[in-house]
């Protein structure tokens, strides 16, 4: 009835799967200044939490503006080994129907790859009161607790055992609370709205994200029927209601996507334009590069970034929204080692997320770090062969060696494809030579 193709059908949505280990390696081989226009994808950090959430309601929901990406694909995949039935209206719509799903254990072949897989922890709890997950995996920039996840669970009345094997969580009944949390955290804030939207009674949850993304995981659920203020705020209030009703939404653009695109630019001294964007998401970065000597030109959904002229170096310190977010700082840090006299980060956020200093040295980058804080100065840079050590690391590596001197190739791109949907084609639309290769042929 609803015209969809169904990814994975019956017979195979309780056989355990098995992630596909890519890797593939991005040649690159400068071209000069980026010029041209490029169409924003949705938001992967939106979505993921979203996709998970549909897990609460009774019916099915369908999904829109989806991006193409790898993290997507394993979040859709989970949701059917769980039992859920996921329909392909088109590329980037999804239905979504919860009803068969049962409480099942999510393997570690899916969730070890990403982070989000986290998610339903809180969203299983919320549907059956109970959620097990396989080991949680992601970027490897450092430790990655979950202690304020299992606080809030705790708080809501929660068992929760963590082992290397995994994460379990029981609870016989939720019941709402006042939580506080300890240091701001998107997925523990994402967890908790999950777990407390069917609890019963009143959640009180302090400090907070305020990220778009969560607000978005907000508005669908709002849609869906939840009773949720303060979005967007420190302080979020969640009144439980037994029943959520399936829904349609369409994800909220991506702006890291769109911000790595601007630095695109920026870094070869052209001119990008993003569109279909929220520019006010951008404020953060935008500023920077004005300051740094880039012409900004903004609209409501478009912005344009010229930087025709070599930028100047500054310092940027990494926050929580609307602060500098920390998945542009390691694409800041390429441009950094392009402009003129010093630049420097302070990573407030993920105190070690400074691997990819290494592979940019590679290039002839010119960095040091100092606990928390990476200092560079500006210079030529040389096409080697590079490591991406994390999504956004690899983002910043191929930022760099499309301002670089000779080809680079950067292994294990299939990282990249976690949080950018078709970005060789979207590269190549502003005049970049970049391809993908096969291990075996490179």
């Amino acid at each position: 009835a609803t015209g969809g193709r169904e990814l994975f059908p019956p017979h195979d949505r309780r056989e355990q799967p098995t992630a596909d280990k890519d890797m593939s390696i991005l040649r690159v081989r400068p071209q000069g200044a980026l010029f041209g226009t490029v169409p924003i994808s949705g938001s992967k950090n939106a979505a993921l939490p979203i996709l998970a959430a549909t897990l609460l309601c009774d019916g099915p929901s369908v999904i829109g503006n989806l991006p193409r990406i790898r993290d997507v694909a394993l979040t859709l995949e989970i949701l059917a080994h769980m039992g859920a039935i996921v329909e392909e209206i088109d590329p980037h719509t999804y239905r979504i129907d919860p009803r068969p799903a049962l409480p099942q254990d999510a393997p570690d072949p899916l969730t070890e790859e990403m982070r989000a897989s986290v998610y339903f922890l809180g969203a299983g709890l919320g549907r059956w009161g109970q959620a097990q997950i396989g080991r949680i995996g992601g970027c490897d920039f450092g430790g990655r607790p979950i202690d304020q996840h299992i606080k809030a669970f705790a708080a809501l009345g929660a068992t929760v055992c963590q082992s290397e094997e995994g994460v379990l969580c029981a609870a016989p009944a939720l019941v709402g609370n006042e939580i506080f949390f300890d240091t701001v955290s998107v997925g523990a804030t994402v967890n908790a709205i999950l777990a407390a939207v069917r609890a019963e009674g009143r959640t009180v949850l302090v400090n907070t994200a305020s990220e778009p993304h969560v607000v978005d995981l907000c508005h669908f659920l709002i849609r869906a029927g939840a009773h949720i203020e303060g979005a967007g705020t420190a302080r979020i209030t969640v009144d439980g209601t037994p029943t959520l009703r399936g829904t349609s939404y369409s994800v909220l653009p991506d702006m890291i996507e769109a911000g790595t695109y601007l630095l695109a630019g920026a870094i070869t001294g052209g001119a990008v334009t993003v569109d279909g964007v929220r520019t006010e998401e951008l404020r953060a970065l935008l500023d920077t590069l004005s300051e740094m000597g880039a012409d900004v030109d903004c609209e409501a959904h478009r912005a344009t970034v010229f930087a025709a002229a070599p930028l100047t170096g500054t310092a940027i310190t990494t926050r929580p929204y609307p602060g500098f977010p920390t998945d542009l700082q390691p694409q800041m840090a390429a441009l950094f080692c392009r402009a003129r006299g010093e630049g420097s980060i302070r990573e407030n956020v993920w105190h070690h997320r400074f691997r990819y200093i290494d592979e940019l040295s590679k290039m002839g980058a010119y960095a040091t770090v100092t606990d928390n804080v990476a200092t560079f100065r500006g210079g030529a840079l040389h096409g080697a062969d590079l490591d991406a050590t994390d999504l956004r690391a690899g983002a910043a590596l191929l930022l760099a060696a499309l301002a670089a001197e000779g080809e680079s190739r950067i292994h294990h791109a299939a990282l990249i494809d976690r949080g950018y949907e078709s970005y060789p084609e979207k590269l190549r639309r502003l005049g970049a030579d970049v391809a993908i290769l096969p291990d075996a042929g490179a």
